[in-house]
């Protein structure tokens, strides 16, 4: 989830390979796409001044990037933090840095394998099946309460609340938690966005401290009283004649929580936002399962919900020509492969019937999205419920993205019917 930062700086750049554009200027991150076109039209290897660090436009580098075993999320099982010249941790992200230290996300084999294979059985897509009738009754209870409204923000209505109260619930916490759940996982996200202010690391360390304290709690509670959830599961998970700590648990939990429904509320806008404004029929676009499922599927390509992965070289090596040193950072730019017009037949069009429809949204390789099959179940019933629900949707203002570049989102999606 969170971006890793070049620490060395980088010098010997040819001119011609070097682009700018600023995350935070709302004319990027309301469109960033003019930009992708533009680097996988010229140089889709290209060093990102405001980054300082190599990065990855096109779909094949960045399929291949995304398995290649030169390149991890952790640096440190190969490197110490002088060698590279990593800064010490911030004493007050403590909290926060916690949450992180054993995130599948962040992790490197065997310690990720450990992990991953202890918490993958709840995630697999027979066991997400079961989960069919609960999300479809709690998408037709959403509407339900705003329906006769004529008018709603959807992101706050019936976008955020489906993920957060689902993996709320698969943890093994209680439902009525979500809004809290979502208001420390809103705050701690913005430790990814770029060029984060100290109040910013302060409020995230803040937000990680009360939930790790919450979380603690319930870990205490299921040791003594297991349920049938995912958090007894990882309490009791023996592997090796070993067992998950305490921390690992705290951090498992939080990831899950965190990316269980911030990726999918992201996807769930923009999805909308693109049917609405595509002209097609939205009664044309579910019409059986296989057309929902290509539906949202496009939906994932055209509008991603993460638009930047960044990776260690975890030795020194080269690609494309470009000399890198073990500890440098590069970016790949899922948002960028997936509009990539070498691999996309008019790729700036959203288009649920194409027939050349893959993306890397879901990331590649050992780091693969665990929750994939949850969240394509999630957008395939909430989409379908809502469009059926409400043919008549319509927008009903212009939306906008969030300043949060990495997390490309809508502030708000204000729709009528």
């Amino acid at each position: 989830m969170a971006a890793i930062l070049q620490v060395r700086p980088i010098t010997d750049v040819p001119e011609g390979r070097r682009a700018s554009a600023k995350p935070s200027d709302p004319a990027f991150y309301q469109n960033p796409y003019p930009f992708y076109t533009e680097r996988n039209t010229t140089t889709p290897a290209f060093f990102w001044e405001e980054y300082g660090h190599w990065c990855f436009a096109d779909f094949q580098s960045v399929s291949a990037l995304l398995r290649d075993r030169r390149f991890g999320r952790d640096i440190l099982h190969v490197a110490t933090r002088d060698e590279i010249g990593l800064p010490d941790l911030k004493p007050h992200t403590a909290d926060f840095d916690l949450t992180e230290k054993y995130s599948l996300l962040n992790l490197e084999p065997p310690a990720h394998s450990r992990l991953r294979t202890l918490v993958h059985r709840a995630f697999v897509s027979r066991q997400v099946e079961q989960l069919r009738p609960r999300i479809a009754d709690l998408a037709n209870e959403l509407i339900d309460g705003f329906e006769s409204q004529g008018e709603v923000e959807l992101i706050t209505a019936f976008a955020a609340p489906i993920p957060a109260i689902v993996i709320a619930e698969m943890i093994g916490l209680p439902a009525e938690m979500a809004p809290q759940l979502l208001d420390w996982s809103n705050r701690m996200v913005r430790m990814y966005m770029y060029a984060v202010t100290h109040e910013t690391e302060l409020d995230a360390n803040r937000a990680a401290a009360e939930f790790t304290e919450y979380l603690r709690s319930v870990i205490g509670e299921r040791r003594k009283r297991p349920r049938e959830d995912l958090l007894s599961h990882m309490i009791a998970a023996e592997q090796g004649g070993e067992r998950l700590s305490d921390d690992e648990v705290l951090s498992t939990a939080i990831l899950l929580l965190n990316a269980g429904h911030e990726a999918t509320v992201h996807t769930t806008g923009n999805a909308v936002k693109a049917i609405l404004e595509s002209g097609f029929d939205p009664r044309s676009l579910f019409t059986s399962p296989e057309q929902t499922e290509a539906t949202v599927e496009e939906a994932m390509r055209f509008d991603a919900p993460l638009h930047m992965f960044t990776r260690y070289a975890l030795t020194d090596t080269e690609i494309d020509g470009i000399s890198l040193r073990k500890g440098d950072v590069i970016g790949l730019m899922l948002g960028a492969a997936n509009r990539d017009p070498k691999r996309f037949l008019n790729p700036n069009t959203y288009d649920p019937f194409r027939t050349d429809c893959a993306h890397v949204s879901f990331g590649a390789g050992l780091h693969f999205c665990i929750g994939a099959p949850l969240a394509r179940l999630e957008l395939q019933i909430a989409l379908q419920t809502l469009f059926e629900r409400l043919p008549k949707l319509h927008l009903t203002a212009k939306p906008h993205y969030r300043d949060a570049y990495h997390f490309h989102g809508l502030d708000r999606l204000d729709v009528g019917w």
